[in-house]
């Protein structure tokens, strides 16, 4: 009788052991991409130069040539990695919710609406913060309507807790976006020459106005740790959806909770970057294929893939064409393209 619960002990344990060296090796590849984005550029920083650099940085003295561009490069790289956090994070919580796997964080308008606010503020010649708070009031607003029109779906009807399907949610979600999009269209429509590049910009997703900012940081580390604290509640809803209310698990809440912080998610990344694509669909379908399905290992392993990945994409786009910039969107596009159908291949494979 006590075989079985030392052999589970042990099986417990070599899980755990495996979960923390993937992450470490995950966040000790993430530090090598931020070491990669401040080196790199038209204007390279020598490694000689790199200690003083960030001795400077640190005391906030960023003095000389070396400590600016690396004090540059390396906002923009936190700005750059907390957005993909951000994005593969909420893509993993909408799979979660919507239980599709071809869901992504602006499948429900979140990302529609931000991009009304932001072009309404550009399109006005408004300054930069006022199109990010333009950006943050769009997603909001939408994700409050969508939540008031939707929220027998999140989890009050009956049927939503049974079964999980968020039929009214998705529907929802389509045509708020599709309104938005309307409005986005006539904007671009009537926007001066002066002003529509930078409105075409922001639609395809471009990180150069981005620095040092602590708000995306804060909502992806709280985030991450709520979404862990409910793991185990979102694996026995993926994997016995019409059994998790007899087995103890409130739907209701983890749908609102799942519908709250991917939304809020979303917005923070839609503020910093733009409406960078693929990020959110392709690296938790990487993930999963990678590491499984269990949301233990899946939250915190998308996170980190997802800010390496936008981080490497986004300082592709400042170097390949140096010293002109890409959209990092563009990139994130081409890059997740190619690999989300070679992703659906091998699904089709395996099922054969």
């Amino acid at each position: 009788m006590s075989v079985l619960p030392a052999a589970s002990r042990t099986q417990r344990v070599h899980s755990q052991r495996g979960t923390l060296a993937v992450l470490s090796a995950l966040a000790f590849l993430a530090l090598l991409v931020f070491a990669a984005a401040g080196l790199a550029g038209s204007v390279p920083v020598p490694l000689a130069d790199v200690p003083q650099a960030l001795s400077s940085l640190i005391v906030g003295d960023p003095s000389g040539m070396s400590a600016t561009l690396l004090d540059l490069r390396l906002g923009r790289a936190s700005s750059a990695f907390a957005t993909g956090a951000a994005l593969a994070l909420a893509g993993v919580m909408m799979q979660a919710l919507v239980r599709n796997p071809l869901a992504d964080p602006y499948v429900l308008g979140v990302s529609a609406g931000a991009a009304v606010g932001a072009l309404a503020a550009l399109l006005f010649g408004a300054a930069l913060w006022m199109v990010d708070l333009g950006a943050l009031a769009g997603a909001v607003g939408i994700s409050l309507l969508l939540y008031l029109l939707a929220r027998r779906d999140l989890g009050g009807g009956r049927g939503a807790v049974r079964t999980g399907e968020s039929g009214v949610l998705l529907l929802t979600g389509v045509m708020l976006a599709s309104a938005c999009m309307a409005l986005v269209t006539l904007m671009l429509s009537v926007a001066p020459e002066s002003r529509l590049r930078g409105m075409v910009f922001w639609m395809i997703g471009d990180l150069a106005g981005s620095g040092w900012r602590l708000l995306p940081w804060i909502v992806l580390l709280a985030a991450v740790l709520l979404a862990l604290r409910r793991a185990r509640a979102l694996n026995v809803m993926a994997l016995h959806a019409d059994a998790a209310v007899a087995l103890g698990v409130d739907v209701a809440a983890q749908r609102r909770f799942l519908f709250l912080c991917s939304g809020l998610l979303t917005a923070c990344a839609v503020t910093s970057g733009g409406s960078i694509g693929f990020v959110g669909l392709v690296v938790p379908h990487a993930c999963r294929h990678a590491f499984g399905p269990d949301h233990r290992i899946l939250l915190p392993a998308a996170s980190l893939v997802g800010g390496s990945f936008l981080l490497l994409a986004d300082t592709l786009a400042r170097t390949v064409l140096a010293p002109q910039q890409l959209p990092v969107g563009v990139l994130t596009s081409l890059i997740g393209v190619p690999v989300f159908l070679f992703q659906l291949h091998q699904l089709h494979l395996r099922r054969r």
